[in-house]
Formats: C-alpha cells, structure tokens, sequence
C-alpha cells in the first residue's frame, strides 16, 4: 500500500510540474509575436497545385507567412490559403457539365465568379445572391416544372422555392 501511495504521489509531483512549466513557457512567450490563439485568415484549398512552404505541420502557426496547415493525401503541409468569394453557387440544371476541373477555388476565377460544382467537374461560374426571408413549405400545387434555379431569376422580393415537384417565384415568408 506505501508503494502504491508514494508512485501516486511521485506521478502527482511530476504532473503538477509538466502543468507548471507549459504555464510558465505560455507566459514567457505571450509578449512575443510567436503566439497565436486565432487561425490564419482563409481555408485550406481544396486540391494540392502548389509547392509546399514546408511539410510536416500541425497548426497553422507551425507556417511561415499566410500559409495554413493542411492535410492532403500526402500528409500535413503549409500551403498559400484560399478565399470565398461572396455569393452561392447556382444549383446545377439538367444533366452534367464538362468532366474536368478548370478551377479548384473561388480564388482561380476571375472577377465575381466561384469556383463551383457542375454536375461533373468544376468551372468558373457567376454568383447569385440569396434574397431575405424564407419559403413557404410547398402546397398541392401540381407544378411539375424547373421556372426558376435560383432567387435572382425571380422578380423583386420573390424568391425560387421548391413545389410539389419543381421550383417557382414566390413571395417569401417574413
């Protein structure tokens, strides 16, 4: 019983001076520029196209610069941060598009454009902006028909909402 009790004790010390060093090493470097509580600004891209800053990171303050900590199939690297751009990617029509990535970000895209999905790959599309307030659940309306695929194809306040088995302009719930 004295040895299980001294190796609990001698295991307490040793934690309480583990705790005790991480607290001191903290505040001696809190003054410094070295510490970061917040994240690097961006996202990680989604698709690794450039050369890695440096390999073998945990956090993103373990990168030089701008760059993030990401992880690939390659493992975890320091890479350029991607940024979205305003907007929501318009729901895909009919069919797919073209099978090839023409952008991996909204970054790649000039202007306005995002980098969106198109059934198949990925391409550079313009935007639109969801309209305020939501919509109403759909009623037996046997509108069975694509009228609109997002809310700035409606007029003025109206927004794109789901029918029974379609979508169309409608005035939105406040």
């Amino acid at each position: 019983m004295e040895m299980k009790l001294s190796a609990l004790c001698a295991l307490t010390i040793v934690l309480f001076a583990f705790v005790d060093v991480k607290i001191v090493l903290a505040l001696e470097t809190e003054g410094n520029s070295a510490v970061r509580t917040l994240p690097k600004a961006g996202h990680c891209p989604r698709l690794l196209n450039v050369v890695p800053s440096r390999k073998g990171c945990v956090c993103d303050e373990d990168c030089p610069g701008i760059d993030k900590c990401c992880v690939f199939d390659c493992g975890a690297v320091c890479v350029p941060p991607a940024f979205s751009k305003p907007g929501v990617c318009p729901r895909r029509k009919w069919g797919s598009g073209m099978c090839a990535e023409f952008c991996s970000n909204d970054s790649d895209c000039p202007n306005y454009e995002k980098c969106c999905h198109n059934g198949c790959g990925h391409e550079c599309i313009a935007p639109y902006t969801v309209k305020p307030g939501r919509c109403a659940l759909p009623k037996g309306t046997p509108m069975c028909a694509e009228y609109c695929y997002h809310d700035g194809q409606c007029p003025e306040e109206q927004k794109c909402c789901r029918t029974t088995c379609g979508h169309a302009c409608s005035e939105p719930c406040v």
